[in-house]
């Protein structure tokens, strides 16, 4: 975490556009997230009515080793499945792949889209 590396990921945003987004379907996964039972798997990453700038830069750092560890698993499922496409089992991969996106890339997505409007809310002061 204290390495050029991670602060280099911290600041990572591949997609910032809100329509694209949208397209990807990002607000009904987000929706689902806040809906479902998937709302207790991280506790620690909510904001009372009230909090303190010190707070908030937690809880981006937080929100960061999410990120980074949901995109790791990513890449590494990632990896596994395209190890699964050499010997030919294509379906094998596809499914991996598809929980791989629903339960990794798609958390990333979400966490980076959180972190923005975090980073909105630190600039503005308004807390």
């Amino acid at each position: 975490m204290k390495s050029n590396h991670y602060q280099k990921l911290s600041k990572l945003n591949f997609i910032e556009n809100k329509a694209l987004n949208k397209n990807l379907g990002l607000p009904y996964f987000k929706w689902i997230v806040k809906n479902t039972p998937f709302k207790f798997f991280n506790p620690n990453m909510r904001l009372k009515a009230k909090v303190e700038y010190i707070e908030l830069v937690k809880l981006r750092k937080e929100m960061t080793f999410s990120e980074i560890s949901h995109l790791g698993a990513f890449l590494f499922v990632g990896g596994f499945a395209l190890v699964k496409i050499v010997y030919g089992q294509y379906l094998f991969s596809f499914i991996i792949m598809l929980a791989n996106t629903f339960m990794n890339l798609y958390p990333s997505l979400l966490q980076q889209e959180n972190k923005r409007r975090l980073d909105r809310l630190m600039e503005s002061g308004r807390f």
